[in-house]
C-alpha cells in the first residue's frame, strides 16, 4: 500500500479577462508534466504533487460575470490523485456588485494516463 503524502503551501492567483482563463498555482514548485480533464489543466511536479490548475472558460465553469473572476479576494484548492482519480476541489470568494459570493466546486474524474499510484495531496491557499 502506498503511503499517503501531503503538500501544504502558499499559492498565486492570475486571471486571464481576455481569455477566461483562471489560475491557481502552488508557489516555489515546477511541474514536469500536465493532464487536461475536460476544461481543466492541471500541472503535475516531479513528486506526483498537483502543484497547478488551469481552468479554462472560467466564467461559464463557475456560472460568475468573469468580471467578478479579476476580484479574487482568497482561495483555497485542494488535489488528489488516488485510485486512478483525480479530485479537485477548489473554493474561493470573489466579489460581484459590492458582495461577496463563495464558490465551492467539486470535480473527480477517473484518468486515463499513466499515473504513479501515490497519494498525494496538495493544499494550497492565499487568504
Amino acid at each position: 500500500m502506498t503511503e499517503s503524502k501531503v503538500l501544504r503551501g502558499k499559492g498565486e492567483f492570475d486571471y486571464d479577462y481576455l481569455n477566461d482563463i483562471l489560475f491557481f498555482k502552488t508557489k516555489n514548485r515546477n511541474y514536469v508534466k500536465s493532464i487536461e480533464v475536460g476544461q481543466l489543466t492541471l500541472d503535475i511536479d516531479e513528486e506526483d504533487f498537483i502543484t497547478g490548475l488551469q481552468i479554462e472558460d472560467a466564467s461559464k465553469f463557475f456560472r460568475l460575470p468573469k468580471i467578478s473572476l479579476k476580484n479574487v479576494k482568497k482561495w483555497q484548492f485542494e488535489a488528489k490523485i488516488e485510485n486512478k482519480e483525480i479530485e479537485v476541489r477548489v473554493s474561493f470568494q470573489a466579489v460581484y456588485r459590492n458582495k461577496a459570493i463563495e464558490k465551492e466546486p467539486i470535480v473527480v474524474k477517473p484518468i486515463e494516463d499513466e499515473m504513479p499510484e501515490s497519494k498525494a495531496k496538495v493544499v494550497c491557499q492565499v487568504a
